[in-house]
């Protein structure tokens, strides 16, 4: 099965992922692992039976992460890696034994192109898309001994039936390297008028996910960032996110000595 790299003005695509930024010289690498919302043809002809309303939102993909992630990694002079099929594909966050790898049930959407799936589809998937979007990572991750990894994620302010959600932006860190990540929200937190999450609005570590595998099992220094879906609804609101984030993560890897 192909994934061939295709040269589009600055990007690179396979069927899988896209890079912007291949040669741009930059320290940083920046990732969006759930980018698109897209279904491939060769699985339900391009569906997963899924409303279109519901595959526009967050369950399907990070809604706005993408735009954020292309105009931050710019603005870090760095590369970018984007997944381009939907979480409920098969999640490129997670690791290729985990229980929540396919979907089929998600804040409270059933997804009827997975109810059925087994392991030869789920293996079909591994093959064709997970494997090659975390191989794009690794190729532009080893292009220079001190990669710092910044994963770009966004979240709905409010799960169905649940509070809430208070906070404009989380970063998300494991106990087994929160050097980075502590020192920005530090950083963040000074400013005055955001609230941070602290490894909210989830748990920073999940053993197998896409910062473990590409940041700490290689001893890379990462952050993962989560911005509230409702303030990157839109490019002006992505690029001002990123023209406000990419200073202040420079700034803190500097302060950091990493």
């Amino acid at each position: 099965m192909r994934d061939d790299p295709v040269e589009d003005a600055a990007a690179l695509r396979g069927e899988a992922w896209e890079v912007e930024g291949h040669d741009r010289p930059g320290r940083w690498l920046v990732t969006c692992d759930h980018a698109s919302n897209a279904v491939p043809d060769w699985i339900g002809g391009g569906s997963l039976g899924v409303a279109p309303a519901d595959m526009a939102r967050h369950i399907a993909w990070d809604v706005g992460a993408a735009g954020l992630a292309r105009a931050l990694s710019a603005r870090l002079d760095a590369p970018v890696v984007l997944a381009r099929f939907s979480r409920l594909v098969i999640d490129a966050n997670r690791g290729e034994d985990d229980p929540t790898l396919v979907m089929k049930l998600y804040d409270g959407t059933v997804v009827p192109g997975n109810r059925a799936v087994g392991p030869a589809e789920t293996a079909e998937r591994l093959e064709r898309l997970h494997r090659p979007y975390h191989a794009a990572i690794a190729r532009l991750a080893a292009r220079r001994p001190d990669t710092v990894i910044c994963a770009v994620h966004s979240y709905t302010p409010q799960l169905n039936g649940r509070p809430p959600r208070p906070w404009h932006v989380g970063i998300l860190h494991s106990h087994r390297d929160p050097r980075l990540a502590l020192a920005l929200i530090a950083r963040l937190r000074r400013d005055g008028d955001l609230i941070v999450g602290d490894n909210e609005p989830y748990g920073g570590h999940l053993e197998g996910d896409s910062i473990d595998r590409h940041a700490l099992q290689p001893g890379r220094p990462n952050v993962l960032i989560e911005l509230r879906n409702d303030l990157i609804a839109d490019a002006a609101a992505q690029e001002a996110w990123a023209a406000r984030l990419a200073p202040v993560l420079a700034e803190t890897l500097a302060e950091t000595g990493l």
